[in-house]
C-alpha cells in the first residue's frame, strides 16, 4: 500500500516520543514507578470494562494487588488479565511470538474461570453489537473454527517475516496484526482482551514502552466509539482481501500518540511541581479545578502520579473543611463535587 502523508506524520510523531523514553527513565524514576502502579490498575479495569466486565473499584484494586481472591466470574476474569499483563510487563523480551505462546496467554487469562482457556474455539462465532432495546446485529463473521489454527499460523508467520524484512514500519505491522487477530477471533471468549495484551507485547518488543506508564486500554476505552467503528470499517471485505486498512491504522496510531502525549504531560507536570514547596497540595487543587463533573479519589490519583492515596484523601478532607469541595457520596464509592 501507499501510505498517506497523515499516516506517515503520525508514525513520525510517535517515533519522536519513543526517543524521549530513556530520558524520562533517567531523570524521573520515582514518578515512573507511581505511573506504572496506576497504569496496571487502569489497564486491568478498562480492558475488562470494554468487554462488559465491571466490578467494584476497591475490589478491583485489591485483586490487582493480590490482597484478596476472586469470588465470582467477573473477578476471576480480572485476576486472569492481571496475571497475563504482569507477565508481559516482566518478560516481553523473552516471549517469542508463536501460536503456542498465544495459547499459553489465553490459558493464563482464563485460568480462574475454569478449564476453558488454552485452546482455539470449537464452534464458529461472530462479532455482534447489542442495542439498548435488546436487539443485536452482526458486525463481522469471523474465521470458521476449523480454519482457525491455520489462520493463526499464517498470521504469526507473516508478521515475523515482514518484521524481519523491515520493509514496513513496525507500528503499521502491529496495527495490522491486531486487526487480523480480531477478524480471526480465535477463542470462544476473551478475544478483545487477548488482542490488547498481544498489542502491548509487540509494542514492547519493538521498543515502544509507553504502555508501562500510561494505560493504552484506558485511552481505548475513552475513545471506544472510534475503536469499534474503525475496526468495523477496516474489516469490510477482509475475507476477500479487499478491506481498507487505513481507518483502523490511523485510529491505532492516534491512540498511541495520545498515550505518549499523556505520558510526557504527566511526567513534566509532576517534575515541575516538585520544584515548588507544597507542590502536592497545589497539584491536587489544580486537578480539581479542571474537573467538570463530580469525581472520585481514583480520578484524582490517576492525574497525580507521585502522590499517595492517603495524602490525596487528607487533602480532600482539608478542601472539604475549607468549603472548596463537598462530599456527595460517602463510603467505598465516595464522590466529591466543587462548590
Amino acid at each position: 500500500m501507499r501510505w498517506p502523508n497523515e499516516t506517515l506524520r503520525l508514525v513520525g510523531k510517535i517515533q519522536e516520543f519513543k526517543g524521549k523514553q530513556d530520558l524520562f527513565k533517567q531523570q524521573q524514576p520515582e514518578i515512573l514507578e507511581a505511573l506504572r502502579d496506576a497504569a496496571v490498575i487502569q489497564s486491568t479495569e478498562s480492558s475488562n470494562r470494554l468487554e462488559g466486565i465491571v466490578i467494584n473499584t476497591n475490589r478491583l484494586s485489591s485483586i490487582v494487588q493480590k490482597k484478596v481472591q476472586p469470588q465470582n466470574r467477573s473477578e476471576s476474569e480480572v485476576a486472569g488479565y492481571r496475571d497475563v499483563l504482569a507477565t508481559v510487563h516482566a518478560s516481553a523480551e523473552y516471549m517469542n511470538l508463536k501460536p503456542g505462546l498465544i495459547l499459553q496467554m489465553d490459558r493464563d487469562l482464563m485460568q480462574y474461570v475454569g478449564n476453558t482457556g488454552g485452546r482455539f474455539k470449537n464452534n464458529d462465532n461472530t462479532i455482534t453489537e447489542s442495542y439498548p432495546d435488546g436487539t443485536k446485529r452482526i458486525r463481522f463473521v469471523t474465521v470458521p473454527a476449523w480454519q482457525t489454527p491455520n489462520a493463526i499460523d499464517e498470521l504469526v508467520n507473516d508478521y515475523r517475516q515482514d518484521r524481519e524484512l523491515g520493509a514496513i514500519n513496525e507500528l503499521i505491522l502491529i496495527a495490522v496484526f491486531t486487526l487480523d487477530f480480531l477478524c480471526i477471533h480465535p477463542f470462544s471468549d476473551g478475544n478483545g482482551r487477548m488482542a490488547r495484551l498481544l498489542t502491548l507485547l509487540l509494542l514492547y518488543q519493538t521498543g515502544y514502552e509507553v504502555g508501562r506508564y500510561v494505560s493504552l486500554e484506558k485511552v481505548i476505552e475513552e475513545t471506544k466509539e472510534q475503536y469499534y467503528e474503525t475496526l468495523e470499517q477496516s474489516s469490510l471485505g477482509w475475507h476477500e482481501g479487499e478491506h481498507n486498512l487505513l481507518p483502523w491504522i490511523d485510529y491505532f496510531l492516534v491512540m498511541l500518540l495520545k498515550s505518549y502525549q499523556r505520558f510526557e504531560e504527566r511526567v513534566g507536570q509532576t517534575s515541575d511541581s516538585k520544584r515548588q514547596k507544597g507542590w502536592k497540595a497545589k497539584k491536587v487543587q489544580e486537578v480539581i479545578n479542571h474537573m467538570i463533573a463530580d469525581f472520585t479519589i481514583n480520578d484524582i490519583q490517576e492525574r497525580c502520579p507521585g502522590i499517595s492515596r492517603p495524602t490525596i484523601q487528607r487533602m480532600l478532607n482539608e478542601l472539604g473543611q475549607d468549603n472548596i469541595i463537598e462530599c456527595i457520596n460517602r463510603g467505598r464509592n465516595a464522590r466529591w463535587k466543587k462548590l
